[in-house]
């Protein structure tokens, strides 16, 4: 298939990383691999376009211009990632039907408690629009499933778990080894969190994670707090765990994906809040290469981690449960084992991409040849 690819909220080649771009280049590669012609087709943002004349402006010219370039090469489907109020999908609904293209959008989110405030009522009209337009749509979220049910038929509804590449994600003791000697971490217990420090809620989960480590080593608790990721709150959070002895925590930087299988090998836990998480890939990787999880029970989290087989999951407003949690683990080696081994068991029969998105591709695939418009 050729495959118009759209990504309103965030284009896939955004310098700033995420799980969202993560899982969206994860897509766009698989289609790529199965030999399928997907492409970027607008690196138009929407995000809160419609707070903004200059960009819906700049909209309309780029509909126009995208809708010139499809009437002369011709697509299979337009496919649309990660759609919702915030960053509503405004090209494919109206070029899609012009042209007579099948629509589909992975990644939609639906919610009426933003139709009730003025300041975003616009935006969830238009996700809305776009999302009853779709001949597909495609969610790897339980809660968007059920959301979108409230408005989308069952024939146009399907959820696929997410995934990722095992082999990109798997234990590397040779490299557990080397990292673990230049940290100087001795026979000491790893701790690794990782997040982008941006002012929202990465910030806020890492500010609890930082203080929940303070307040165990305070117990008497020997472990070293490696913490990866940058952003414009790293001097915060330094000045946060600059309260933990200087041999208690490494800030390791931003690690490229490619490298972080390297860090959960070296480590023992992984840990990391995820207040609000949608879902978190890196809870993910860690499983993936044997790492028992340490999270907060919310968000999308419980749908990547299994509570007490791969990890812990703790209620969000309980900080002294995470400690719990936390604490738990560092003095059960065994368990630690145990958890570890579950987990990358766990992702490799649930999350396996090369698996789940098969499933993927014969629903795009139907879909292309399925779909019959009427003007």
């Amino acid at each position: 298939m050729r495959i118009a690819f759209y990504a309103p909220f965030k284009p896939l080649d955004h310098p700033n990383p995420s799980g969202d771009r993560i899982i969206g280049q994860g897509i766009f590669s698989f289609l790529r691999k199965q030999g399928h012609q997907p492409f970027i087709i607008s690196r138009l943002r929407s995000r809160w376009i419609y707070r903004q004349p200059i960009l819906i402006i700049q909209a309309m010219l780029e509909q126009r211009r995208t809708e010139k370039l499809l009437h002369r090469q011709p697509v299979d489907l337009w496919l649309t990632y990660h759609a919702y109020y915030k960053a509503p999908d405004i090209l494919g609904p109206r070029i899609c039907r012009r042209l007579k293209i099948p629509y589909a959008v992975i990644q939609p989110s639906y919610g009426t408690r933003v139709s009730r405030k003025w300041k975003t009522r616009p935006g969830f009209l238009l996700n809305r629009k776009a999302l009853l337009a779709a001949d597909i749509l495609i969610t790897d979220r339980k809660r968007d499933f059920t959301n979108l049910q409230r408005i989308i038929a069952p024939e146009r509804l399907q959820r696929i778990k997410p995934g990722l590449e095992p082999e990109l994600f798997s234990f590397d003791q040779v490299a557990r080894s080397r990292l673990r000697n230049n940290l100087q971490a001795d026979k000491k217990t790893i701790i690794l969190t990782a997040a982008m420090f941006r002012s929202d809620v990465k910030t806020r989960s890492m500010i609890r994670m930082i203080s929940s480590c303070i307040r165990i080593h305070n117990r008497g608790h020997d472990f070293l707090l490696v913490i990866a990721g940058d952003g414009p709150e790293k001097e915060r959070l330094r000045a946060l765990a600059a309260r933990l002895p200087e041999k208690k925590v490494h800030f390791a930087g931003q690690i490229r994906r490619e490298e972080m299988y390297q860090y959960y090998s070296a480590a023992d836990i992984f840990a990391f809040p995820g207040i609000n998480e949608s879902l978190g890939m890196v809870f993910l990787e860690a499983q993936s290469c044997g790492r028992p999880v340490i999270a907060c029970d919310n968000g999308g989290i419980p749908e990547v981690v299994v509570n007490e087989v791969t990890g812990l999951l703790t209620p969000p407003e309980e900080e002294t449960a995470f400690d719990r949690a936390l604490q738990q683990l560092l003095t059960h080696p065994e368990q630690r084992k145990i958890m570890g081994r579950a987990a990358a068991q766990y992702v490799r029969a649930e999350h396996d991409i090369n698996k789940n998105y098969l499933k993927l591709e014969q629903i795009l695939l139907k879909t292309a040849n399925r779909v019959q418009y009427t003007n």
